[in-house]
């Protein structure tokens, strides 16, 4: 099983959701950084459970465990593990489902592939194991923050089903995204989401939607062509994010629908700095970074689990019915924000690391 992401700046997450906790090896991660668990606390408690009223009402504390690679604060250059411990796991709402399989779930395609699977929360396949995400970019950010200040990465909500919210990604702020529990950066459309969300949960049904995220003061130079452009990690990096089923950046498939006149971003000698005049590119040409925002979007399908009677067959092919139990979000888009965030951080960290690494 592929665990691991990353080259230079290498991660490998591990745990299960109803196992002993969760968490991640970080490799790769340069000596002399300063490092707290505070600072990784703070990115866990965005995305923990129980945060607000429109989410999981799980209760974990998502308590950040720091085991090796530091020293006063300090990190040493060898391995940093950290762990997050599970404390309110509760298999028994899944008895029925270690039989009967959870339709657009995992649960059916582990057993074709191993022949075996954790049915407690889905095992690796839930949304936990992102935990190990968001506690390593919290560690990536502070490396950015020693080789290449000023970078900046936001995500938000930016639909949630029809409703869309009109966010400006050179200007929304990361005050504008935390002050609403939704995480749009739109004010007018912080109470439709709101009551959207609790609407469909009190029908026990899920909506999915997209997360729209920039990445500003990024240099120019960034990105490996030809396998690993910077817009291929990308995709990667969000597409293997549970729930999430399309990627595009800049102006994604709307561009199919202009000519090449329309599309092209102009370049110009700006206060003498090369830069484009328009920026349908998102940021990215060739695969390689140019200096300009990075802009892209990620969908998120309908959370799987609802609450209402589903057909599905069991674990022996005779087919069945299966009604959702246990503790779910009726929307992932809110939680989604930070770790869409955590991935970025990543990917921009190990290609600013590959690109010290190659370069004179």
């Amino acid at each position: 099983m592929s665990s691991s992401f990353g080259q230079v700046f290498r991660i490998h997450t591990y745990g299960e959701s109803h196992g002993g906790g969760v968490g991640v090896i970080i490799d790769g991660c340069p000596a002399r950084v300063p490092l707290t668990e505070a600072e990784i606390q703070r990115e866990l408690d965005r995305r923990r459970p129980g945060q607000s009223e429109i989410v999981t009402p799980r209760k974990e504390a998502d308590t950040a465990e720091i085991l090796s690679g530091l020293h006063d604060g300090i990190t040493l250059g060898t391995p940093i593990s950290i762990l997050v411990r599970n404390t309110d796991q509760r298999p028994g709402s899944y008895d029925e489902m270690a039989v009967k399989y959870r339709p657009s779930h995992a649960d059916y395609t582990y057993d074709a592939k191993y022949g075996i699977r954790a049915p407690s929360g889905g095992g690796r396949a839930s949304a936990r194991e992102t935990i190990g995400r968001v506690a390593a970019a919290a560690v990536a950010r502070q490396v950015l923050d020693q080789i290449h200040p000023g970078i900046e990465i936001l995500a938000w909500v930016k639909t949630i089903q029809h409703l869309e919210a009109k966010v400006d990604p050179s200007t929304v702020t990361a005050a504008d995204i935390e002050s609403n529990i939704v995480r749009t950066g739109d004010p007018e459309m912080v109470e439709p989401m709101i009551e959207h969300i609790k609407t469909i949960r009190s029908q026990g049904n899920s909506v999915g939607g997209v997360v729209e995220c920039v990445i500003r003061n990024c240099p120019a130079g960034l990105g490996e062509p030809i396998f690993d452009k910077l817009e291929a990690d990308l995709a990667k990096a969000m597409l293997s994010l549970p729930a999430t089923k399309g990627f595009e950046i800049g102006s994604g498939f709307a561009g199919t629908l202009l000519t090449g006149a329309e599309h092209n971003d102009p370049f110009r000698n700006i206060d003498g700095k090369i830069r484009t005049t328009s920026n349908r590119s998102g940021g990215v040409q060739g695969g390689i970074s140019n200096g300009e925002d990075i802009v892209f979007r990620v969908a998120f399908k309908p959370t799987a689990t609802i609450m209402t009677s589903q057909e599905t067959v069991t674990n022996q092919g005779e087919n069945t019915e299966l009604q959702g139990k246990g503790r779910h979000d009726a929307c992932v888009l809110p939680r989604a924000v930070p770790i869409v965030e955590a991935m970025a951080t990543l990917v921009l960290t190990d290609h600013l690391l590959r690109q010290r690494a190659t370069s004179l």
